[in-house]
Formats: structure tokens, sequence, C-alpha cells
């Protein structure tokens, strides 16, 4: 079956994060003038998703800062923007939707921008105690936010990048901080050991406990049904206020299954964001898409790929095929250190720092695979990450020596 592209067709969007609302922006930029719908579960506008962990939490932000467009935008270019509404199946041979009341949505092209959802951890009764939070919505923050006051004890299970940003606001509200990290290090499946244990002093000095190699056995609860105590494999228990689980995300990738789309991982898509099925394409977080680095496929959880798979998907359905082959990028932010990734680090043989981990807060880690650099982690110097995101992009091969050397400016490298 073949589809042609359109710029008058129905497109349909399942997913009003991110990628769905860039999507929409986007197609409009890129020409088309046909009908489209934005069908999102949650209520309210679409929403940047980072913030929550840091601004939004902190309550630096309020949930209108968060709008990825301003709302008049939607109904301006002619946006039929459904929110509180979710898609219960796809009808791939009628081309058309069906949403929880029964309605169905035609579409000629149709775009799954539906994202994931926190990963849970399977223990009887955790999901109804209500002070266990898990982060990925706005919903996610506002019931755990009224817990975060000075003298309250937080307990983190997970020492990946939300959780150990929830960690930094909680500590900057006075709040007492346990991170529980299965694994050696904190952040160990996406930097170097240096970079862990840079992340490590930072938080010892803001006065965070990190326990690594620590392994949660269960839960204690009250008679209300919250946790009172997370209890430990070494047979300690730690009592806490609040739990914040932080172990990963799931893509959403049940709607596409059940119709019978290919899924590994997030579901399958080529470099134009297309499925298997022509008139089926799928972006964001939930997808599994070529990686033009590496080789074979991976799935990126950042907004970068969101919306950078967003317009890519757009000149898909217009017709002005573009293919996906930009340089990922991700940060983080936590007390005054701003982190920023380029690149990816898969399969490198060498990790080059340049300035000191253990002083001050303020360094770069370079991976280097056969002598080229393949990712940067910039710790505190936007300058350097401007300069790391040219070197990973030319994949330019570079002495470690002057990577090291602080009096060689990064920009002579390129």
């Amino acid at each position: 079956m073949h589809i042609e592209p359109t710029v008058t067709g129905r497109v349909v969007v399942v997913g009003g994060g991110q990628a769905g609302a860039d999507f929409v922006a986007a197609l409009r930029m890129a020409g088309h003038h046909g009908p489209v719908t934005l069908v999102g579960e949650e209520p309210g506008h679409p929403y940047a998703r980072p913030p929550l962990s840091k601004a939004y939490l902190s309550g630096q932000a309020t949930a209108e800062d968060l709008h990825i467009r301003p709302p008049a935008m939607y109904e301006q270019q002619g946006i039929d923007l459904r929110t509180g509404t979710r898609v219960t199946a796809i009808d791939r041979a009628a081309g058309q939707v069906v949403l929880a009341d029964g309605e169905r949505l035609p579409y000629g092209h149709l775009v799954l921008a539906t994202g994931g959802r926190a990963r849970r951890l399977p223990v009887p009764g955790l999901d109804d105690a209500p002070n266990v939070h898990y982060l990925r919505t706005l919903a996610d923050v506002t019931a755990m936010r009224p817990g975060f006051v000075p003298g309250a004890r937080l307990v983190v299970v997970g020492g990946g990048y939300v959780g150990l940003e929830v960690a930094a606001v909680a500590r900057q509200l006075g709040l007492d901080v346990t991170v529980l990290e299965a694994l050696p290090r904190v952040l160990a499946r996406v930097t170097a050991p240096q970079v862990s244990a840079f992340y490590q002093r930072v938080h010892a000095e803001e006065g965070v406990d990190i326990r690594v190699d620590t392994a949660v056995t269960g839960f204690a609860f009250a008679p209300d049904g919250s946790v009172a105590a997370v209890e430990l494999k070494s047979g300690e228990r730690i009592d806490t206020d609040i739990v914040l689980v932080g172990i990963g995300l799931v893509p959403a990738t049940e709607l596409a299954e059940q119709a019978g789309l290919a899924v590994d991982n997030g579901i399958v898509v080529d470099e134009h964001c297309r499925t298997e099925d022509p008139a089926v394409l799928a972006i964001g977080d939930c997808t599994s898409h070529p990686c033009g680095e590496h080789g074979g496929r991976r799935r990126l959880e950042s907004v970068p790929n969101a919306s950078e798979q967003a317009r890519t998907a757009a000149a898909t359905v217009t017709g002005s095929l573009q293919p996906y082959t930009a340089v990922p990028w991700f940060w983080s932010d936590q007390y005054d250190v701003k982190l920023q990734t380029t690149g990816l680090s898969t399969g490198h043989d060498d990790v080059v720092v340049r300035g000191s981990t253990e002083t001050g807060r303020s360094f770069a880690a370079f991976y280097l695979k056969d002598g080229q650099v393949r990712a940067a982690d910039v710790i505190g110097s936007p300058r350097d990450f401007t300069a790391a995101r040219k070197l990973v992009a030319a994949r330019a091969r570079v002495v470690p020596e002057a990577l090291r050397d602080l009096s060689v400016p990064l920009k002579q490298l390129l």
C-alpha cells in the first residue's frame, strides 16, 4: 500500500507531549492546511516535562510557565485539540482511531507520539501508598509537592537523572534526603565512572546521603497505608515521610502492538519516522529508530530528539523527506551544576577528562572510540559544550593530550 504525501489530508496525532505539540506546529509550518486533531490523555494544554523535576517542583515555575506553545496557538492554527481524551484502539483497515467514548476519528496520516510512563516497582500495596510517588506528569508533581517541607525525610529509589534532580531540589528546600542505587555508582548507565564520582561528591557536599550497591528488599507500611520505612538487603531500615521511585521509563507502545505494528523497545520506525504502515508514523520517546552513529537501533528519551523527530515527521507527511540524522543531546540541572551531553557514549574505548572532577564544579569528559570523539559530558561550561557538539558531529580525531590541556581552546581542535 502506498500513501501519498499530503498538505490537505486529515492528520490525527495521539499524544499531547513535546513530540505531539512540536509536530502540529511543524506540520503547519511545512505548509499543511488540512484538518489536524491532537488527542492527549492529560487535561490542559501540552506542557514541557523537564521542569517538572526542577523549576516546577521547587515552586519557581507555574503550570502555565510549562506550556510548550501558547494555548492560543492551537486555535489560531486550526488544531482540533482534544485533551483529557484517550485513544483505545487503531483500526488500520478503516483508517480510524477509536476513542474511549466510542467516537471514531478518521485519518489519512496517523502520528503516534505516545511517550512513556514511569516504570513501577512491583510491590503489593506500594501503588496505593499516599506518600509513594513517581515522576512523569504534572499531576505526579502536584501530588508530591505538598510533602516537600523543611525537615521532611525523602528516600529516592534510583540514582538516575530524575532521582538526582529531585534530590537536589529537596535538599534546597530543606528536606533530609537519602538516595538508594542498586548499581555500584549513580548514573551508571549513561556516564563514565569519573562523572558518577563527581555527582556523588556534589550531592554529598550538599548533604545528600547516597547509598550505592544498595538493594531495596521491601517497605514497611504504616496503619494508614503509607510507607513508614524502606527496607534494605543489609537489614537496615530507613525511616521516611516520602518515597520517590525513579527507575526509568517504559515506552507506551500498546496501541501500536494491538494494531499489529512492529515494536522492539519502542515503535519501530525508519529514518523518516514511518512505521511499516505508510499511513502511520511515530515520534519521540516511544520510538525505536535507526542509529546513524553506531548502527542498529536506539530509543532516546530527550526533548531534542522529540522535537527533531516532530520536524522529520512533518516533512514526511507533506512530501519533503528529510531523514532524521541529528546528533543526540541532553541536559540535567542539579544545584548550580548544569550537565550538557552530546552524542552517545555507547561502545567507547577511552574516556578523556578535561579539568578536575575532584575539585570545583566545571569539567568535561570526552568519550572516544578508535581515536574519534563520539560523545561528551560537559559540566558547567556552555562554551565548551558548543565546541564539543562540533567535535562529536565531525567525529573528530583528537590527540587525548590536547583534549586534556586546558591551555588549548577546544575550538582549536576542530
